[in-house]
């Protein structure tokens, strides 16, 4: 298995995965989800260093270790002394120390890189402003079950061009997923990381950038949003609203997908806003499916930088 070389490793960026290596730790999260294959870690200790708020992320990482039989250390800045401005290769080099595997979500990708060249241990990228990786794995884990497949399929994305926008460029290309980013002019995801993704793409898969969202959706298996105003962004919230209205996944929008496409959002949702009441809950909606599946890839994802057997 080639994830068994993914031991003691880091997991700062999904393409610092390849194909195989994902396809397999979406095959072994399926295995755990269905509970056909059960793995122990007894006395191992992820360490949770969440510099902003989580839900999904911090309950889904916690649940996934103890169900694994490991144990939980929730190292909250506003008690640590990382939030009295300890260097962060200070703090890096005593958590390696003590844990066994650290999740980190912090503001600064350069940050997140410093944890991982001082610490041995494997750290996890739990969300920085650059990247989602665990978010994107449980993505095409969402696909994969609703279509059977990853490879072809068509995803727009649409909104802001934030750090899940880069995420599915990135992973949509390793895994032969065709994906377009719908956005206004003025916000649109890194250029660097679009032509990344292109490469990596090759001619496996098509990389887009849009502005018009009827044309963005047109005949796609998957619709894809996520807030206008990510954490951090709230004070541009109320200026963001008009700029992104056309960008809203309504009833009328998805008239334009496929008919039988699948509504994702990696949330927390501002209902009325980026998605509407009526299609969140609506039957083409696979957001909890989504939720749920941040567990399972987690799960694998940890098994594997622990050390499968």
């Amino acid at each position: 298995m080639s994830i068994k070389n993914l031991k003691g490793k880091d997991l700062l960026e999904v393409a610092a995965l390849n194909s195989d290596e994902v396809r397999e730790l979406l095959d072994l999260a399926e295995q755990l989800k269905s509970g056909k294959l059960k793995l122990t870690y007894n006395n191992k200790v992820l360490g949770l260093l969440f510099y902003k708020a989580s839900t999904r992320t911090r309950v889904s990482f916690s649940v996934a270790m103890y169900q694994l039989g490991g144990q939980i250390i929730d190292l909250n800045p506003n008690v640590t002394q990382v939030g009295r401005g300890e260097p962060i290769q200070d703090t890096a080099r005593v958590l390696d120390r003590y844990l066994d595997i650290l999740a980190v979500r912090t503001f600064k990708q350069t940050d997140l890189e410093t944890f991982a060249k001082y610490a041995e241990i494997p750290v996890i990228n739990a969300l920085t402003d650059s990247y989602h990786p665990c978010q994107i794995l449980a993505d095409l884990l969402t696909i994969k079950e609703c279509f059977g497949t990853i490879e072809g399929i068509n995803l727009t994305y649409l909104g802001d061009g934030n750090n899940v926008a880069h995420s599915l460029l990135l992973g949509g290309a390793l895994m032969g997923m065709n994906v377009c980013i719908a956005t206004p002019d003025r916000y649109q995801p890194n250029p660097e990381i679009v032509e990344r993704a292109r490469q990596i793409a090759g001619n496996k898969s098509k990389i887009a950038i849009a502005t018009d969202p009827i044309e963005a959706v047109k005949g796609v298996q998957v619709v894809y949003t996520d807030v206008w105003a990510s954490m951090g962004q709230e004070a541009s919230a109320d200026v963001r609203i008009p700029i992104f209205q056309p960008y809203q996944v309504n009833r009328q929008l998805l008239t334009h997908a496929d008919k039988d496409a699948i509504v994702l959002h990696c949330l927390p949702a501002h209902r009325e806003e980026e998605i509407t009441e009526e299609v969140i809950e609506a039957s083409q909606s696979r957001v909890w499916d989504q939720a749920e599946n941040r567990m399972h890839a987690q799960k694998a994802l940890l098994a594997a930088l622990l050390g499968l057997e």
